[in-house]
């Protein structure tokens, strides 16, 4: 039996479903898989560095991958694609960390100067 849906979006999402006849019990994008394929050895380095010490069993990284992927996906549609979402959030904490290291700097002021422009002859 063929699963098919007749939501077009949803049919272009690319979810696997699992094998013939035995669908998995969470429907994920290929992408969203993917996502956590990368953040699992990106947070078990983080983890080497920190402690200098390799662990077999990353539990704590899967962990930290499944949230991640969780967080980033809660805001994405099918308007703002998971690449768009992560580089917004880069550029955020890139743009904030900046401005908190540097001094204390004033708001514009919002009031219009006066300004005469005079006719040379």
């Amino acid at each position: 039996m063929r699963l098919r849906t007749d939501d077009d979006i949803y049919r272009a999402r690319l979810v696997y479903l699992g094998p013939p006849g035995y669908t998995l019990p969470v429907q994920l994008p290929y992408a969203q898989y993917g996502l956590f394929l990368i953040l699992v050895p990106i947070y078990m380095g983080i983890h080497y560095l920190i402690t200098f010490e390799f662990d077999p069993i990353p539990a704590w990284e899967i962990a930290l991958a499944m949230v991640t992927t969780s967080v980033i996906w809660r805001y994405v549609d099918p308007d703002r694609p998971a690449r768009q979402v992560i580089r917004t959030a880069l550029t955020d904490w890139r743009g904030s960390g900046r401005a908190a290291l540097t001094r204390e700097e004033r708001l514009p002021r919002l009031v219009a100067r006066r300004v005469i422009i005079r006719e040379r002859l």
